[in-house]
């Protein structure tokens, strides 16, 4: 775990501003954390030149976007591997990572294949009714017409008017918002009447859709910001187009193998990667972190690392709460964060079984009855539900390599409440995993499931927090509310500490791979700028789906 800081004299003085540094010394780049961002950032600062070492606290790196791997007894009394994403289960919009890629000189396709989905997934509704979502536009549209005919032709005048949102919002996503001066922009006041921010994204959709379950169809996607549609910005009706227009992808053996890659990148780029190392504190002159303490790694003694720069790309909450005196930290202290809206949390089975399950897609997602209720037993109630929304991933109709011959891995979750008094794990996880199965046999199609379990691996929002050191289990970090987003974030160059910078979904712009990899991007830019390092390659890509992927 993240352990508290202490204030200590500094064992080599900081550089001025990063700015006079000799020419021959290059800055000393400590990144916390490989999940992610921390592995874009720790790419793209070595390129620029700076001197690298990424500090991760697993055996493995990519943080929640790493693997679970592990060996099984089969039923003909043999033995198998299986494989599974540990958070995120496809990939959206590899745009923005393409084009990391191509500033280091690599190519992400050809390092990392990856195949795009059609159906992207099945959605099952349990007020009635099934959606194969597909880029086909004219697909959609008649099953659009089957569930409700008043909402026939709507799909694609849904897809225009996104296409021209992203287009005009996508330079604000990929730039740094330091004060509230950066929104008085007249680019951004063009914006509002597009972006609509008196609307939520149901009521942003209803302009499209007069169907409920199409509007969920086009808005659950809210909760890959762990919010609910009902009170997520309009803004974020972009989320499902970027689905359709984009794709949704599978990587060859999951997204854990992106991380892999870009940690071989990495350390190929000259980065020093420290798995199994814990950093237990920060050392500091003044506001400045110019040391970074760790436990020494694989059980070695402590050691304390001199750092020019910090980057940050722990879990936000826990990271400022564990690591930085409170007294430093004049926008986020301890009681500020404490009054912040968080995301929901997960609820997750890892399940290996025998058997293929052939029928199932490749994603598939089962919308509650009663989705608001739902929606408010998760973010209001905190309690859990009796009729939980689920998700299951079958990714072995796409990818068999995840697990033995003649087995499946099935990824199940369930959106929760994040760590709430009104839910005590170590009592509610047993019928609440029940409850999932079931959900999992009945609306899915899984036939004697629990029969066929050969490994099981059960994630809770507890372990998110005491395991996985994420603030409150809150597994998509800080809320996307309008006064949780753009300058109201905690800033990429961090306002509270001199010389730290924060990539992750705790700072703009926010949740989900693609603007985790953004943060990466914006964070190293101005890192560059900071230090006088080589400014920070930026590469655009068409904007056309990914040359060299397999459809």
């Amino acid at each position: 775990m993240l352990r508290t800081a202490r204030t200590a004299p500094p064992q080599r003085p900081a550089l001025d501003g990063g700015r006079n540094h000799p020419a021959e010394k290059r800055p000393h780049v400590v990144i916390v954390g490989a999940g992610p961002g921390g592995l874009a950032s720790a790419m793209l600062l070595a390129h620029a030149g700076a001197r690298v070492t990424l500090l991760e606290r697993r055996d493995r790196p990519g943080g929640r976007t790493s693997s679970i791997e592990a060996e099984a007894g089969l039923g003909d009394g043999t033995r198998g591997q299986f494989r599974f994403d540990t958070g995120p289960t496809f990939f959206l919009y590899p745009r923005v990572l393409g084009e990391i890629f191509a500033a280091v000189g690599r190519d992400l396709m050809t390092e990392v294949p990856m195949t795009r989905l059609d159906p992207q997934y099945r959605l099952e509704f349990g007020s009635g009714g099934r959606l194969d979502a597909t880029p086909n536009v004219a697909e959609m549209e008649r099953q659009i017409a089957a569930i409700n005919p008043a909402d026939a032709g709507r799909f694609a005048d849904f897809l225009e008017e996104n296409r021209t949102k992203l287009a005009k919002f996508r330079p604000i996503l990929e730039n740094p918002f330091s004060s509230w001066k950066d929104l008085a922009t007249p680019t951004l006041a063009k914006m509002l009447p597009l972006v609509r921010p008196w609307l939520s994204l149901d009521g942003e959709l209803k302009r499209h859709f007069s169907d409920p379950r199409l509007r969920v169809a086009f808005s659950f996607q809210s909760k890959y910001l762990g919010m609910s549609p009902f009170r997520c910005p309009s803004l974020f009706s972009i989320l499902s187009f970027l689905e359709y227009e984009h794709g949704v992808w599978h990587p060859t053996g999951g997204c854990a193998a992106v991380s892999e890659r870009m940690a071989e990148i990495a350390v190929e780029l000259g980065v020093e990667l420290r798995l199994d190392t814990e950093v237990t504190g920060l050392q500091f002159q003044g506001k400045k972190p110019v040391a970074v303490e760790t436990d020494g790694g694989a059980g070695a003694g402590g050691e304390t690392l001199p750092c020019d720069a910090l980057v940050i790309n722990a879990d936000f909450g826990r990271a400022m709460t564990r690591l930085v005196p409170d007294r430093l930290r004049k926008n986020w202290t301890d009681a500020k964060i404490d009054k912040k809206k968080f995301s929901c949390s997960t609820y997750m089975l890892y399940l290996g079984i025998e058997g293929v399950e052939q029928e199932l897609p490749h994603h598939t997602i089962y919308i509650a009855e009663d989705y608001e209720k739902n929606l408010r037993e998760i973010e209001t109630d905190r309690v859990l539900s009796d009729d939980p929304s689920v998700y299951v991933q079958n990714a072995c109709v796409t990818d068999p390599s995840l697990a033995p011959a003649g087995c499946s891995t099935l990824y199940v979750l369930a959106p929760v409440t994040h760590e709430s008094p009104n839910v005590d794990w170590t009592r509610d996880a047993p019928a609440f995993r029940e409850r999932v199965l079931d959900q999992v046999e009945s609306k899915f199609g899984v036939k004697r499931l629990r029969d066929r379990i050969r490994f099981e691996k059960q994630i809770t929002p507890a372990d998110w927090d005491g395991g996985y050191e994420i603030h409150k289990g809150a597994t998509f970090n800080l809320a996307h509310n309008l006064t949780q987003m753009l300058h109201f974030r905690p800033r990429n160059r961090f306002e509270d500490l001199d010389g730290t910078y924060l990539v992750g979904g705790g700072t703009h712009p926010g949740s989900g791979l693609p603007v985790i990899y953004e943060s990466a991007r914006i964070s190293s830019r101005l890192l560059a700028q900071d230090y006088g390092l080589p400014e920070v390659p930026s590469v655009k890509l068409p904007v056309e789906a990914p040359a060299g992927a397999s459809a």
